[in-house]
């Protein structure tokens, strides 16, 4: 029976990418429906993050930007992914498409550093917290952008209300890396 559960489904590597990409993409959807709104920033709180981070580490940078643009380009043409349901081109130039961005600039960043780091669980979460900063920060400077705030200003209503929550994710982020990056590592 344990020969049987140890038996790859599917052998060919390049469709196993292909899936694990498809696989973060629908997790980033099924994230943005985890969604607390926050009364004082036009941003909700959700569980995208923690699926962004653990696409980049397990994917590596390029193919995990695969899946966050795919995820992306589904909302953008109509489907409703985004958080709160929303879709379309608007809704992603919204007050939420800098984290967007952030999402394929974390991934990059992340997937190009996280093997060089080894099984070190400090180095690997303090890799999850830089590849959540460039996350917030994309946001925080789309928000001044979009709405003429001040650098403070945009600071205070797209990186600290999140600062904590995610500091959270990319714990749990590292945790579930550091059990399933030895299997993981024979697909990608």
């Amino acid at each position: 029976m344990e020969v049987i559960l140890k038996k790859e489904v599917i052998l060919n590597k390049t469709a196993c990418r292909m899936i694990g990409a498809g696989v973060f993409a629908v997790l980033t959807v099924l994230g943005a429906f985890v969604r607390i709104p926050l009364p004082f920033t036009p941003v909700p709180l959700t569980l995208q993050t923690m699926f962004v981070l653990l696409a980049g580490a397990f994917l590596g940078g390029r193919l995990a930007a695969v899946s966050q643009l795919a995820y992306i380009l589904l909302g953008i043409c109509g489907l409703p992914v985004f958080t709160g349901a929303g879709s379309g081109w608007l809704y992603a130039m919204g007050p939420t498409g800098g984290y967007l961005i952030g999402f394929i600039l974390a991934v990059f960043f992340l997937g190009k550093f996280i093997r060089p780091s080894g099984t070190n669980p400090l180095a690997i979460f303090a890799l999850f917290c830089a590849s959540d900063l460039i996350l917030l920060m994309s946001g925080a400077v789309w928000l001044k952008l979009l709405f003429g705030l001040t650098f403070a200003k945009a600071l205070f209503l797209g990186v600290l209300p999140f600062a904590a929550g995610d500091m959270v994710k990319a714990l749990a982020a590292t945790s579930i890396y550091l059990s399933l990056r030895n299997r993981a590592s024979q697909v990608f």
